[in-house]
């Protein structure tokens, strides 16, 4: 069983890296738009591609203030995943191997 263990525990680290690389990328999406950036530049571009699906279902939800929330709540949604969903899956991993 001890490779099943250290399996979900590998499965627990890469949940866990994807979570925070994914943290990254939305803070550096807040912050390109504080400025003005060019909207055809290839890391603007991955930076919108790759946060938008995430960021318009929470924005239409949210009512129209001049700040957008919408990152600080999917970077909180973040954080439990990983406090909840990498921890179980730790334990999991610790009480089969």
């Amino acid at each position: 069983m001890f490779i099943i263990g250290n399996f979900i525990e590998a499965i627990a680290v890469v949940v866990d890296y994807v979570l925070w690389a994914y943290i990254w990328i939305i803070i550096a999406r807040a912050i390109v738009s504080w400025v003005s950036p060019d909207p055809f530049n290839p890391i603007v571009r991955f930076l919108h591609r790759a946060t938008e699906p995430v960021l318009r279902p929470i924005r239409r939800r949210l009512p129209d203030m001049p700040i957008d929330f919408s990152p600080m709540i999917v970077i909180i949604a973040i954080i439990f995943l990983q406090r909840f969903l990498v921890k179980t899956l730790y334990q999991l991993a610790g009480s089969l191997g």
